[in-house]
């Protein structure tokens, strides 16, 4: 299986949905049902072809698998060079889960230039995969600013009234980080003479660069992960983007900025990863404190769950920059977990928006008297975005939690603080529109989940209680990475003490 181009397969095989879908003719009802299907089936059978990362993933060792490597453009040592470690895995199957759930969940809720909106998400599809699987700079970089483009369209034709303010926020946002990121991979290359990502993780850049060059990505990944206060784009993309627009943006976009860390800024950077720390503590800590009191001044669901995004967020960032094997495996057991949590929350708002087109929670009210189907599934996961032990939230905070302790104890107090807030703006929302007495005429009619709604919710609902009751799978795949990362850090870390003791002593 290893010597299969399996990456190559998984990354460009939703393109070949979209030349069936291109290919198809016919007006109408007909054609957008054909156009749905090929969209499904394609992206089942990608989703299909990723699970043999996992199933054939070699828990071993810390090296990347499933590489290929093939000459682009040799005068500049740009190659195509694909490869996946146990950081990056979870995050091309975390992809392709989302995307046949996107496809389900528009099924009837888009209707117009069905065709259009459909080869968009197999799009996304790809570069998204692309991204997690890409070794050579210049790839990655075509792959992370590609995600930008359909996503602008699918907000930007799809969204609400105000969706051509959110696109091109989020446009300028994302492109404004992203020129000075491509400077500093200039300077890399200009330094190290390839684009070579494995290679590069072992160059050793001088240590006043490494400060110019972690800043250029941060500027790039910060608005990614959203930071504060770089995060403001995020409450009104999710507004205004459609319900599956919504489940990708915090389902995967959300987890570009983080994996950028991981994969960049500690490894190839890691004493200015070292210096900058405090920096990332005390962003993290107000992201995770101010974010979570704005959530509870909310009347609109989507901009509830949208600022608790940036809370959860947070929680990854203390984690990454932590530094132990406990808090860096926690952070991607919290990305991997609020991946699907936070889209599923996108989809209970969705279910109720295609009922009622309203967002307001003072719209709703006892709704588990007409849905209580509905109100189960949507307290599943809300208890899992709060961080109940049992579910996938659970697991993730714990371990940033305990590793934070062992690296700082006011910021574990601090980010600590965040699950409370966490419970309390959660448990209001789901009090306010699920409890209560039904005395809104308007709901008296209204439908509890579909079939396809079920079959949407129930993927999602076994992910947070396997991951909550039976973490090992995830945590055995991640451990010899984490591992070789922590490695490097904690190097780092003791270089600069040393540097710091000698500098006192003098």
């Amino acid at each position: 299986m290893q010597d299969l181009p399996l990456l190559s397969l998984v990354i460009f095989l939703p393109l070949v949905g979209v030349a069936f879908i291109l290919l198809i003719r016919g007006e109408g009802e007909v054609q957008n049902r054909n156009v749905r299907n090929v969209a499904l089936w394609t992206s089942l059978a990608t989703f299909a072809l990723s699970i043999l990362l996992w199933t054939n993933f070699d828990t071993t060792t810390s090296a990347f698998q499933f590489e290929e490597e093939i000459p682009w453009i040799p005068g500049f040592d740009i190659n195509y060079h694909l490869g996946v470690d146990g950081i990056s895995v979870f995050f091309v199957l975390l992809s392709t889960l989302l995307t046949p759930i996107c496809v389900l969940a528009s099924w009837e809720a888009i209707q117009k230039h069905v065709k259009e909106y459909m080869i968009a998400f197999l799009v996304l599809e790809t570069f998204m995969v692309g991204m997690f699987c890409a070794l050579d700079f210049v790839l990655f970089y075509l792959f992370f600013e590609g995600v930008l483009i359909p996503m602008f369209l699918i907000i930007g034709v799809w969204g609400g009234p105000a969706r051509i303010y959110a696109a091109f926020k989020l446009f300028l946002y994302t492109l404004a980080g992203s020129v000075l990121m491509l400077l500093a991979i200039l300077t890399i290359y200009f330094y190290a003479d390839t684009f070579d990502i494995p290679t590069l993780l072992n160059v050793r850049i001088p240590v006043e660069t490494q400060y110019w060059l972690w800043l250029a990505f941060l500027a790039s990944f910060a608005v990614k992960v959203p930071m504060w206060p770089v995060h403001t784009w995020l409450p009104d993309a999710h507004v205004e983007a459609p319900t599956a627009g919504s489940v990708i943006l915090a389902g995967v976009l959300l987890k570009m900025g983080a994996y950028g860390f991981l994969r960049f800024s500690i490894p190839m950077l890691p004493e200015a990863s070292v210096y900058f720390t405090p920096l990332i503590y005390a962003l993290s800590i107000i992201a995770i404190i101010y974010t979570s009191l704005v959530a509870l001044a909310q009347e609109d669901m989507k901009k509830l769950i949208a600022y608790s995004s940036v809370a959860h967020m947070g929680f990854v960032t203390i984690g990454i920059f932590a530094g132990n094997t406990q808090s860096v495996e926690g952070a991607i057991i919290v990305m991997l977990s609020h991946g699907f949590v936070s889209a599923a929350l996108f989809l209970c708002v969705g279910v109720v928006y295609d009922r009622m087109h309203s967002r307001d929670i003072a719209t709703y009210g006892g709704l588990v008297h007409r849905m209580p189907l509905y109100a189960f599934v949507f307290m599943v996961f809300m208890m899992a975005s709060v961080g109940l032990p049992g579910t996938s939230g659970f697991i993730g905070e714990f371990l940033v939690l305990v590793g934070a302790f062992q690296a700082n104890t006011w910021v574990a107090f601090l980010a600590a603080t965040g699950v409370i807030l966490g419970a309390a703006y959660m448990l209001w929302l789901y009090r306010r529109v699920v409890f209560g007495e039904l005395t809104k005429k308007s709901l008296k009619d209204i439908l509890d989940l579909s079939p396809r709604e079920i079959l949407i919710f129930a993927p999602l609902i076994l992910l947070v209680f396997w991951m909550g009751l039976y973490p090992a799978p995830f945590l055995d795949v991640l451990h010899e990475s984490v591992g070789n990362l922590v490695e490097r850090y904690e190097l780092a870390r003791i270089a600069a003490e040393n540097v710091a003791m000698v500098n006192s002593g003098k």
